[in-house]
């Protein structure tokens, strides 16, 4: 028996043909199109990678700067000996020992961690917390930094971290519902670039196996990979 399309998921029908793919502008038009929740739903481009997630040269995790930012509210919590610079400089929270031991406690109201590069040492005793909930600093994503103003203010601005899960999927934050189709396209764009440039050293072959645009509450529509075989072909 077919299964049950649901009411929103029809409507969405009528404005596209969800079979078929798109260019990121015309994907980004086509979700303007579909009926809105009540709330202002987060839009995310979800991509399949053609590594082996079980190898440990084929990780791919990265960061990108959102031209438009993502719309959301930042928490943000830095570890550090100084923590009043940390909260001049734009931090929602910041301590070193205190923030561990509310981290231990239960507490995790914040988004992303930031950590300065002295202060790793004591907050590696929280890797087992943070680590699975991606909220681990890490110098490849840019969290541990000793410039902690310039690093609170890019993520504050629209920095979104992004890393492979268990089944070589990645999806990427790139904006709200609210956005314009022009503000979505040019995140995507960004998000797109920043992934490719993710692409382990390591890894040959057909790196973007497919691409998805999404809101909170829709279906997905497929976006063309043509774009992005090019660039890596020749890995």
């Amino acid at each position: 028996m077919p299964k049950k399309q649901s009411k929103r998921y029809l409507a969405a029908a009528k404005a596209a043909d969800l079979e078929a793919s798109y260019t990121v502008a015309e994907a980004a038009g086509i979700l303007g199109k579909f009926p809105a929740p009540k709330f202002d739903e987060t839009v995310e481009v979800s991509a399949n990678l053609g590594v082996d997630p079980k190898q440990s040269d084929q990780m791919v995790r990265g960061t990108v700067s959102l031209p438009n930012g993502s719309g959301k509210k930042i928490k943000v919590l830095v570890f550090t000996e100084n923590a009043q610079a940390a909260l001049d400089a734009g931090a929602d929270f910041a301590g070193l020992n205190d923030m561990i031991d509310k981290i231990n406690g239960g507490w995790m109201d914040f988004d992303i961690a930031v950590s300065t590069t002295s202060a790793m040492a004591l907050v590696r005793k929280v890797a087992r917390v943070l680590g699975p909930r991606g909220l681990m600093p890490n110098p490849k994503s840019g969290t541990v930094s000793d410039d902690i103003a310039e690093t609170v203010k890019q993520v504050k601005a629209g920095r979104i971290e992004f890393k492979m899960d268990k089944t070589a999927n990645v999806a990427i934050v790139v904006g709200k519902r609210s956005f314009s189709a022009q503000q979505l396209t040019e995140n995507i764009d960004a998000a797109l670039a920043s992934l490719l440039k993710a692409q382990p050293e390591s890894f040959r072959g057909k790196f973007i196996k497919s691409l998805t645009l999404s809101a909170t509450m829709s279906p997905g529509i497929k976006i063309d990979i043509k774009p992005y075989s090019v660039a890596t072909a020749a890995a």
